[in-house]
C-alpha cells in the first residue's frame, strides 16, 4: 500500500526544512571556519616572519664583515637572547660558523621549513626554519628553532574549541529555541484553553497566530476554537433553555395553585387540572425535543418522501383539530415533487409550520403548499394569509419561547413549534427561513431532490 506524502503545508516539511539546514549550516560551518582558523593559527604570523627575517639580516651582516668569525660573535650574542638551536649555513647546508655541524644536525638539515609553511602543533615539537639571507639569498641561510612565542598553541586550542564546540552549541541551542516557538508555544496555548475550559471559561480562545497556521498544529488550534464556540453556545443554549422553562411552568403552576385553593366543584377542578398538566406535558416533551435536536450534530438518515403524500396526511390531521374545509388547504405541488429526509422529523416540521400558519390565519384565510425545483433541491413555501411579522423579527420568531402576538403561555402553543421545525431540518441537511408577502407569511423549505421511484 502506498503511503501518501504529506501536504505541501504539513508541519513534516517545515521540521525537515528546519533540521536539513541546520545540518548543512553545520557543516559548511565546520569547513569554512575550521579552514580559516587553521590558516590564521596554523602559520607564522607576520610579526613571526618580520623577526625571522630581522635576525637573518643580522646573520647575513655579520657574515658580510666578519666572515666566519663575524658568525661566531654573533651566535654567541643571539644565544643570550632566544633559547634554542640556530646556526648560520651556505648554499651546501655547511655551516659558516666555526662550529662544526653534528650527524643529528646534519640530518635535520633535510627537514627545514620556510616562512610560509604550514607549523604543525600535534607533537609539540620545534620546528627548524630556514630563512633565506635578505640581501642575497644565495650567499645563505639562518636556521633557527622556531621560538616557543612563535608556536601556535593556546589561541588555537581556544579557536577550536571555539569552533567545534561553543558555536555549534549556540547554534543548537537557536534550533531548539526555534523548534520550541514552532511545536511548544502552540500546544501550550492548547494546553492553557483546555485548562480555562476545565475552569468553565469557555469564553478563551487562542491567539490569531496559532489558528492562522497552514499546517497541522493550525488546524488543531481552529478546531480547538472551533470546539470552544460550540460548547460555549450549547450551554448558553442550554442554560436559556432552562431559564425559558422555568419560566414557562411557573403560569400553569400558578393557576394549578389557584385550582388548588378555590372553591370549584371536582368536575371543574378535575377538568382544569387535567388541562394545565396537558400543557404542561406539552411544554416539557417540546422542550427535550428541541434540546435533543440541537444537540443532534451528526445527520439523520434519510429516505425518499413524496411531499403531496405528506402534507395530505398533515392537513387530514389539520382538517380535524381545525375545523378547516379541505379546500382551504390546497397543495400546488405535483406528485414528482420528492425530496430526501427524515420522515418522523419533516412530518414534525411541516406540521409546526402548518398548525402556526393556520393559527395566525383569519377566520376565512386559506394556508397553501407550493414549491419549485432548483438544480439539486427543491425549494417548498408555505403561504398564509395571517398578518405577516415585523422585518426585524422574521428571524427572531425561530428562536425557543418567542410569541409575537402576545398570547398567554400554553394558549396556541409555547412558541417551540419554529425553532423545533428549523433544527429538524437542519440535522436532515435543510434549511427553514420566513419572508412577508403582501398577503402574510411565507416560510421556505429548502431540502435536498430524490429521484420519484419508477411505476
Amino acid at each position: 500500500m502506498r503511503s501518501k506524502l504529506p501536504g505541501k503545508h504539513s508541519l513534516f516539511w517545515k521540521l525537515a526544512c528546519l533540521l536539513v539546514a541546520f545540518c548543512l549550516l553545520m557543516i559548511w560551518l565546520s569547513w569554512s571556519w575550521g579552514r580559516y582558523m587553521d590558516k590564521r593559527t596554523g602559520f607564522l604570523t607576520d610579526e613571526a616572519k618580520s623577526t625571522l627575517i630581522r635576525y637573518a639580516g643580522e646573520a647575513e651582516q655579520a657574515w658580510d664583515k666578519g666572515q666566519q668569525a663575524g658568525v661566531d660573535q654573533w651566535l654567541q650574542a643571539f644565544g643570550k637572547t632566544e633559547q634554542g638551536w640556530v646556526g648560520v649555513v651556505g648554499q651546501d647546508l655547511q655551516a659558516l660558523s666555526s662550529y662544526p655541524l653534528s650527524d643529528l644536525e646534519a640530518q635535520r638539515m633535510t627537514f627545514l621549513r620556510g616562512l610560509d609553511w604550514p607549523i604543525s602543533h600535534i607533537n609539540r615539537v620545534r620546528p627548524w626554519i630556514k630563512v633565506p639571507f635578505p640581501k642575497d639569498p644565495t650567499a645563505g641561510y639562518l636556521v633557527i628553532e622556531l621560538p616557543q612565542r612563535f608556536m601556535p598553541g593556546l589561541s588555537q586550542r581556544v579557536w577550536r574549541f571555539l569552533i567545534n564546540g561553543v558555536i555549534p552549541g549556540v547554534f543548537t541551542l537557536l534550533l531548539c529555541v526555534g523548534l520550541y516557538r514552532l511545536l511548544i508555544v502552540p500546544l501550550n496555548q492548547l494546553r492553557e484553553q483546555a485548562n480555562a475550559w476545565r475552569a468553565d471559561q469557555l469564553g478563551v480562545r487562542l491567539s490569531s497566530q496559532t489558528t492562522s497556521r497552514q499546517d497541522e498544529l493550525g488546524e488543531l488550534g481552529r478546531a480547538f476554537d472551533q470546539m470552544s464556540e460550540r460548547l460555549q453556545s450549547t450551554v448558553s443554549q442550554q442554560q436559556q433553555l432552562l431559564r425559558d422553562l422555568s419560566h414557562e411552568l411557573r403560569t400553569p403552576l400558578s393557576r394549578l395553585r389557584v385550582a388548588c385553593d378555590s372553591e370549584q366543584g371536582v368536575e371543574a377542578l378535575r377538568e382544569r387540572l387535567s388541562r394545565e398538566v396537558d400543557g404542561m406535558q406539552r411544554l416539557v416533551e417540546d422542550t427535550l425535543q428541541l434540546a435533543w435536536l440541537d444537540a443532534e450534530r451528526g445527520p439523520l438518515p434519510v429516505e425518499d418522501i413524496q411531499i403531496q403524500a405528506l402534507w395530505e396526511m398533515l392537513t387530514e390531521n389539520a382538517r380535524f383539530e381545525s375545523g378547516w374545509d379541505a379546500s382551504r388547504l390546497p397543495c400546488r405541488l405535483g406528485a414528482d415533487c420528492w425530496v430526501k429526509g427524515h420522515l418522523n422529523s419533516l412530518a414534525q416540521a411541516l406540521e409546526n409550520i402548518l398548525r402556526n400558519a393556520i393559527r395566525h390565519s383569519p377566520a376565512d384565510g386559506i394556508v397553501s403548499l407550493g414549491g419549485q425545483r432548483e438544480g439539486s433541491e427543491w425549494h417548498v413555501w408555505l403561504d398564509d394569509q395571517g398578518g405577516g411579522v415585523a422585518p426585524q423579527a422574521l428571524e427572531r420568531i425561530f428562536d425557543p419561547f418567542i410569541r409575537l402576538d402576545g398570547s398567554r403561555p400554553g394558549d396556541g402553543g409555547f412558541g417551540l413549534g419554529l425553532s423545533i421545525a428549523r433544527n429538524a431540518l437542519r440535522v436532515q441537511g435543510g434549511s427553514l427561513w420566513a419572508q412577508n408577502t403582501e398577503h402574510g407569511l411565507r416560510v421556505h423549505l429548502r431540502l435536498p431532490i430524490a429521484d420519484p421511484p419508477k411505476q
